[in-house]
């Protein structure tokens, strides 16, 4: 992989490094297919503008798409492969804490 390869690699990620980013993305994966923002926020039981914020930084980074509908602003996921690079941290982190607990056994 080259250098800019993995810059890109390493954007891609940090985008996904924060709680609620993961939590938009999990809502999306439950609601199969696209919500309003306001749906979102509702969900989140957070400010329409901070949920906004994050909104931006997955579609900037290319992991949501977003279409108008009059006031309305609808996203959904642009690739579905990105639930399986979560679920492979889920993996990773049950393997942890299932080490983890092993030594205190």
């Amino acid at each position: 992989m080259s250098n800019q390869n993995y810059r890109l690699c390493a954007s891609l990620l940090k985008s996904l490094a924060h709680p609620t980013r993961l939590e938009i993305l999990e809502i999306l994966k439950n609601q199969d297919g696209e919500l309003c923002v306001c749906d979102i926020y509702e969900k989140l039981e957070l400010e329409q503008s901070n949920v906004s914020q994050h909104l931006k930084v997955l579609k900037d980074q290319g992991i949501l798409t977003s279409r108008k509908e009059g006031l309305m602003v609808f996203y959904k996921v642009s690739h579905l492969e990105i639930y399986v690079i979560l679920e492979k941290v889920k993996l990773i982190l049950q393997k942890q804490l299932q080490e983890s607990l092993s030594h205190l056994l």
